[in-house]
């Protein structure tokens, strides 16, 4: 049977400082022609909106795929420009409407923010309009919060979790939970993450090893999608397929989809526990943290150097690649700690602490 992927497009492949449509253009032909029809985008990805208008929208016909996108009210300083979003997403994307839209990246810290600016009355009388045909929000908390918002707004057609085999049981994250209750009250479930920004792509050797004796041959990616493609009421799983390769690989094995069985789930709880053993930052490299930051830290890079060093044991490696990064530039010790950062992380990732370490670890004398 066909699995449910989605093409998420917050990683669009890149071409000098921009995104490389041309790519784009034959990512999103591979995609369609293999029978998926789910792309996400969001008005605060840069540039998404305008590619996939080039590479979509204007290559295809409207009823041949389906759009989502999203309104962030955090970039937003008054309702009037919160709601402005939808039409700007509207004229840069010229899809005429959206199949789904959500709120996006609700949170503890900035949930009211959407009920001050009358947001969901907003999408809601879009959604009698016509200009949406089906509203969600996207979530970054845990699940007493989601079943309050669930509660209050009972209309929500969807939901989109982060869900991985790695945080499925996260403290922080609590992908399992908030799966639960997203079901509870009945909703479809959009994934976002499942690869957890391309480290389950390429994970830890011990988790290698072990997918490698059960299903030799079989990317790890796929060990990732599958995992969540394969529970109960998911919409789609958004993969943030960055170049050619990776939408062959995802929609080979999704075009012809097997859910887990019971040797592979197996397979999975193993991996499940070496990352539960982990020392890991939790970051996922959607770089939300680095547009404010007054000293402009590669935060996603500094963190993925120190995960890689936690993963290999490699000091030198690590602290080569550090240098390398940030030359003469700002590396972590550059932190005034002024935690805008940590205001808009969708990992609630206490990021002035981790750089703090990391400018204590990567630096090799």
């Amino acid at each position: 049977m066909k699995g449910n992927l989605g093409f998420g497009l917050m990683r669009l492949p890149r071409k000098g400082l921009g995104i490389d449509v041309k790519q784009t253009s034959e990512m999103v032909d591979i995609f369609l022609e293999s029978g998926f029809t789910y792309f996400d985008t969001a008005y605060v990805y840069p540039g998404s909106e305008d590619a996939i208008r080039k590479a979509l929208v204007e290559r295809h016909p409207r009823e041949s795929y389906t759009l989502a996108t999203k309104l962030m009210a955090a970039v937003a300083p008054t309702e009037a420009l919160a709601k402005k979003e939808l039409q700007t997403s509207l004229k840069r994307t010229g899809a005429g409407y959206f199949d789904y839209y959500l709120l996006h990246c609700l949170m503890n810290n900035n949930w009211k923010r959407y009920e001050k600016f009358n947001l969901w009355d907003f999408v809601r009388e879009e959604k009698a309009k016509g200009t949406i045909k089906h509203y969600g929000f996207s979530f970054h908390s845990g699940p007493d919060l989601l079943d309050q918002l669930l509660t209050d707004h009972p209309d929500v057609d969807f939901v989109q979790l982060q869900i991985n085999y790695a945080d499925w049981e996260s403290k922080s994250v609590q992908s399992r939970l908030n799966y639960e209750v997203a079901r509870k009250h009945g909703k479809q479930i959009v994934v976002m993450e499942p690869v957890k920004g391309g480290k389950l792509a390429n994970p830890p050797e011990a988790v290698k090893k072990i997918f490698d004796e059960v299903n030799p041959g079989a990317s790890y990616a796929s060990w990732a999608i599958r995992f969540v493609a394969s529970l109960d009421g998911i919409l789609a799983v958004l993969s943030g397929m960055s170049n050619v390769p990776q939408m062959i690989d995802n929609t080979t094995f999704m075009k012809d989809f097997e859910p887990l069985n019971d040797r592979e789930r197996e397979a999975i709880i193993k991996a499940q526990k070496i990352f539960g053993e982990m020392p890991e930052i939790p970051c996922t490299a959607c770089s939300y943290c680095t547009k404010g930051c007054p000293k402009n830290i590669p935060i996603p890079d500094i963190f993925r150097i120190m995960n890689g060093r936690w993963q290999s044991g490699n000091i030198e490696s690590a602290a080569s690649e550090y240098k390398a990064l940030i030359g003469d530039g700002n590396g972590a010790s550059a932190c005034i700690k002024c935690r805008q950062c940590e205001n808009v992380c969708p990992q609630h990732i206490k990021i002035t602490e981790e750089l703090e370490k990391c400018a204590e670890d990567l630096v090799k004398d």
